[in-house]
Parts: structure tokens; sequence; C-alpha cells
């Protein structure tokens, strides 16, 4: 009952956004408003404290326990299974915003530091490697292990209310639906919002190379033709169009970094990287609980607050998905896998594509900044315009946004299926026909509502219900790995004492 309560909330949001888009609009700022002002503090502690529970897991002594039987092989091998959880983890988002990103910083920094300045674009990339680095991938690692434990050791449905369900508590059954209900639609509008993003850059980038108008018509159109794409690719299967498309998409992805790094400021970017990743390690907890309490700003909560919201309106997307995948690995190579090397790529990309941006912009007048201002989409474009073969890259970064723009899809479409039909590994292609056609609807209705405003106002208000449950299922995975642990010690010293008491009994015998 609660699945389909969820659904109609779902089509509900998406009539009225086509029906009355400023009402809707107004009602999402509204909530927004009263989310960040009052409970940033709460996103803060609670990302932060995912961080330290993740890295816990990873290197303490329940990190050797295996998602699965003891002899069980990962179901997928590493590149393809990094590929997989990249491009379902920040595929478009790191496209759109990494120019964007260090760009608006360095025009607006943080506060305490004078705008378009060089302390601004050291902190503009700090903040970059911030927003995209350990914390988000620490939300979804914690979310997607719980799942992957309980459903391979315990052998639960993949779901993730399974997890908050385990707890020891008389009432506990009864979260497990309410929770898979939460995200279902935390995943249906956090998804939705990066799908918008990736029509309005897809847009920009023909707009580049075609001359196609950019306005809510073509957005539509391309929301309409990508949605047919990821739900044709969703309904083959995880084992072909899922896994080729990630993988493609990541060879494609680095080869447009390689590019980059090639023709723009080499050794510039190179120094970015360096000075940048020592500044985010030495700065590390005074930007995991930064806030303004002796400021009328919201730099924090429109940047910091909206990521974390972000994250973790994605996780159950993001945690279905990747454990859906992860089956046969260690906790401690699921945590380094899932935790570590996507932020180091994610710091790789913003060296690359950021640093690069902001030594044109500052040291060579090239006016990307000003596109930025104009339309944040355009900001990669605007980038490749003052590189060489400014054509190819645009084409590529194109396609990179479309295939990512699927991936996403196609995953999501997948775990929306997978918790309509109570955990399922392939639910019926009906099923995630019907939930592709409704994430797609919604990226649309929010676009109508407000554009990107819109779009970021919505992953909020919509994330804040979540994260009850992601604590409720970090409760439950420290409970179950602790148990587990010493279930197996137990067995592994009985063993011990079986084997010396044979040993015993034959030299007796001799």
């Amino acid at each position: 009952m609660s699945l389909l309560l969820a659904a109609f909330f779902v089509v509900a949001v998406v009539a009225w956004g086509v029906w009355a888009p400023g009402s809707l609009a107004g009602l999402f700022d509204a909530l927004l408003e009263a989310t960040t002002g009052n409970l940033g503090w709460y996103y803060l502690w609670l990302v932060l404290g995912l961080v330290v529970f993740a890295f816990w897991l990873a290197f303490g002594r329940h990190g050797s326990l295996k998602l699965g039987a003891s002899d069980e092989e990962p179901a997928f091998s590493t590149p393809a299974w990094f590929a997989m959880l990249f491009a379902a983890g920040m595929g478009i988002g790191l496209v759109f915003w990494g120019v964007a990103e260090p760009l608006s910083h360095y025009a607006a920094p943080p506060p305490g530091v004078a705008a378009g300045t060089p302390e601004a674009a050291h902190a503009a990339m700090r903040q970059s490697f911030f927003h995209w680095g350990l914390h988000p991938w620490a939300v979804y690692s914690v979310v997607a292990l719980a799942i992957a434990f309980f459903s391979f050791r315990r052998g639960r449905p993949a779901l993730v209310g399974s997890a908050a369900s385990a707890l020891p508590w008389r009432f506990a059954p009864r979260i497990g639906p309410v929770a898979d209900a939460l995200a279902m639609v935390a995943t249906a509008f956090g998804v939705a919002a990066s799908l918008g993003l990736g029509a309005l850059q897809i847009n920009s980038g023909l707009a580049r190379l075609l001359g196609v108008p950019v306005g809510m018509p073509a957005q539509l159109a391309i929301i309409a033709l990508t949605a047919a794409l990821f739900i044709a690719s969703a309904v083959s299967g995880i084992e072909r169009g899922v896994k080729w498309l990630s993988s493609a998409n990541l060879v494609l992805a680095g080869l447009l970094a390689v590019a980059v790094l090639a023709l723009g400021p080499t050794v510039a970017i190179i120094d970015t990287f360096t000075t940048t990743l020592g500044g985010y390690a030495s700065d590390f907890v005074r930007l995991s609980l930064r806030t303004t309490p002796f400021r009328d700003d919201r730099w924090v909560a429109d940047w910091t607050i909206f990521y974390w919201a972000w994250w973790l309106s994605w996780a159950p997307f993001v945690g279905l998905f990747i454990a859906r995948v992860s089956r046969g690995r260690t906790v401690r190579e699921f945590i380094v896998g899932t935790m570590l090397a996507p932020t180091l790529a994610a710091m790789l990309w913003f060296s690359v594509f950021g640093g690069a941006a902001l030594n044109l912009q500052i040291l060579h007048g090239v006016p990307i900044g000003d596109a930025v201002s104009a339309d944040v989409s355009t900001a990669m474009f605007a980038l490749f315009d003052a590189l060489p073969m400014s054509g190819l890259l645009a084409s590529a970064a194109t396609v990179l946004v479309l295939v990512f723009f699927v991936t996403s899809g196609d995953s999501a479409t997948l775990v929306l299926a997978m918790l309509a039909t109570r955990g399922q590994a392939e639910p019926r292609a009906g099923v995630k026909l019907l939930w592709g056609g409704l994430v797609a609807a919604i990226a649309a209705s929010l676009l109508a509502s407000g554009g990107l405003r819109a779009l970021q106002t919505a992953t909020i208000v919509f994330a804040l219900p979540f994260s009850f449950v992601v604590v409720l299922m970090a409760v439950a995975l420290a409970r179950g790995v602790r148990e587990d642990w010493e279930r197996e010690r137990d067995e592994e010293r009985a063993l011990r004492r079986r084997l010396r008491a044979l040993a015993g009994s034959e030299r007796a015998d001799r």
C-alpha cells in the first residue's frame, strides 16, 4: 500500500507541475527556505558522520566480511563494476558542473573570500573537491552496503527497507514499507533533477553544434527522446544495456579529460590538482561543519546543503544499484571501490576542466565566467571555444551527457521497478516502462515549473524525510556487521579447537 501511495504522490506532483507550475514552484520555495534555514546543521553533521562511519567499516576489523558466501567471487570485473557505479552515481552532474561550479565560486566565493582574486580561485577548486569528494560517496556507500549486507548475507529482499526493518525493535517491521516508499519518492525526484540538468546541457550543446534553439520545447523533446533510450536500455537488462553503456561512457569521459589536459594549460592543471588536494585535506573538518551564524548569507545553503540533500536523494537509487552489482566483494573492497576511487576520479575531473577554465579566465582573459553568468549549462562549451578542436570536443561532450543521461535513467528505472516489485532482481518490462516514464515526466514538470531552481528545490525538499531512513540503515548495518564478525570469529575459534583436538588424538594413536 505504501508503495502505491508513493506512486500516486509522484503522479500528483507531476500533474500539479503541468497545470499550475507557478503554484508548485511557490510551495517548493517555501519548503526550501524552512529546510535550509533551520536544518542545515543537521545535513552537515549527518553526512560527516557517514564519512567517519564508512572509514570505520572499511579499515576496522569488520572489513574482511564478504557480501555473500565466503568463497563467492565478484559478479562483475572491477573495471565494469567501477564504470557502472560511477555512471549511475555522478555522471551528468560532473559534466554539468565540471566548469560551471569552479567559475561560479570564483565569481561568488564562500563567505570571507573576495571575489575575482587568486584566493577565490583556490577556494573555488577546494569547494568543488569538497562537494564532489568523500562526503557524497560516503552517503552512497553506506546506503549501498546496508542493502547489500542484509540481502547477500541475511537473505532479505534487496530493498532499502530491509536494513531498517532488521533492527531489534518491536515496530521495526513496519518501518520497511515506509522506508521503501520514501526511497521511491526521493529517487524519482533526485534522478529527475539530474535528468533536467542533462536536458539543459544537451540543449546548449546542440545549439552550439546544430543551431537548435535553446528553450523549453527543445528541452522537452530531448527528455522524451532520451527517456525512450534509457527505458529501452533498462528493459534490455543490466548485463547488456546498462553494463555496455556505462563502460563505453567511462572510456569517452577519460578520453575527453585527456584531450583537455593535453590541449589546455597542462602544467597549470597538474599544479591545480596538487595544491587543491593539499587544501582539501588540511581544511577537511572545517569545510565539513561550516555554517554562517553571524552572517546573513545563503552561500552554504545554496551550495553545500543543496549538494548534501542531492546526494541523499540519490542514495536509495545509487545504493540499490551498487548493491545489485556488488555481490562477492568484501566490506573493505566495497568501501574503497565505492568511496576512494570515485573521489579521486572526481578530483581529477574538476582539476582538468575547472582548473583549465580558471587558468584561461584569470591569466588569459577568456570570458568563461560571463558564459556561466549568462547560462550555466554553456560553461563547458565556453571552455572548448578557447581550445583547439573545439567542435570535436563539444561534440564529444554532448554525446557524453546524452549517454550519461541514458545510464542514469536506465539505472533509476531499474531501481524504481525493483522497489515497486518488492526486490525482484529483474522486474517485468511493463513496470520498468511505467517508472521510466514517470521519471521523465517529473523532469519535464520541474523544468516547466521553474527550470534549474525548481530542480534544486525539489531535491532538497524530498531528501529530508529519507535522511532519517539513512540513519536507521546505518544503525542496523553497525549491529549487523558486529554480529556477523563475532559469529565468524566464534566459528573460526571452534574450528581451531576441533583441529587441535583432532591433531592431539592422532598423536595419541601413534
